[in-house]
């Protein structure tokens, strides 16, 4: 390719996020203003496993419905996007020769895989592999973006999917278009502060530094996914641009792109 694909990190909400009318309409437009990828890499919030873990490369592989208490129709989604053995191989050989990778061929995408693909390519014709988060340590993860970028220059777009802000057990009013409160709109603002900043040393830290901490992020792993998308990036520092702020539930749905 004559440029990289960019990486993306995008807050990828629960299910019912596809019924926003606002973000699938922002989603959809971002996808389109992205240089068609020749393959995808997911990297969820809601896939922990280590050593790092690839998952199906086998087409028709049946999602992961990692949710509960939705209505019936969110669990009959489908998403049959091709299976990416070749890029599977890739992801293996740009790991250390000490580091075991690990393999979950009957795993298929979960719902902060496939909730925005449905949205962004909605053809599901574009080959898709998820891996796992090895480790919510923000500077390994950094580390392992880094590993990765060498796909971006192959067409891979590497997606880290997350949630900027994710403190459900203190959200008092959970409709779509509640009022954010303010340990979230505390941490988003934030947030946008530092990767304005390209403060990538505050980001890291942000257990410590960041307002409307534990809050915001009561467990790290919505959070974790950014690091990924940083150490993919050419330049973890630079200043990413920011293409979907705003909030839903209250949550801050703030998704970024980095060269």
């Amino acid at each position: 390719m004559t440029n990289p694909m960019p990486a993306l990190f995008l807050s990828h909400g629960a299910p019912p996020l596809v019924d926003s009318d606002l973000w699938v309409s922002q989603l959809a437009k971002w996808a389109g203003d992205l240089p068609r990828p020749k393959a995808i890499l997911m990297v969820s919030a809601h896939w922990e496993s280590a050593p790092l873990t690839i998952g199906s490369t086998t087409t028709g592989t049946p999602l992961v419905y990692d949710f509960g208490g939705f209505p019936e129709r969110f669990y009959r989604t489908r998403y049959e996007s091709p299976g990416a053995p070749e890029l599977a191989a890739q992801v293996v050989s740009l790991m250390p020769d000490d580091e075991t990778v690990s393999h979950q061929p009957q795993r298929g995408l979960d719902h902060g895989a496939y909730v925005p693909l449905t949205v962004m390519y909605p053809d599901a014709d574009i080959p898709v592999l998820q891996i796992s988060l090895p480790t919510l340590d923000p500077q390994r993860l950094l580390h392992l973006g880094e590993r990765l970028r060498p796909l971006r220059e192959q067409g891979v777009l590497i997606v880290g999917s997350g949630f900027t802000t994710h403190g459900l057990p203190f959200l008092r009013d959970p409709s779509p278009d509640a009022k954010a409160p303010g340990w979230s709109s505390e941490f988003d603002a934030w947030a946008d502060e530092r990767l304005a900043a390209g403060d990538v040393d505050s980001l890291i830290d942000f257990r410590s530094l960041a307002p409307g901490m534990p809050y915001a992020h009561p467990t790290i792993e919505h959070f974790a996914p950014l690091f990924v998308t940083l150490g993919a990036s050419s330049d973890p520092e630079q200043i990413p641009r920011q293409v979907i702020d705003g909030f839903w539930m209250g949550l801050a749905k703030r998704s970024i792109q980095v060269a």
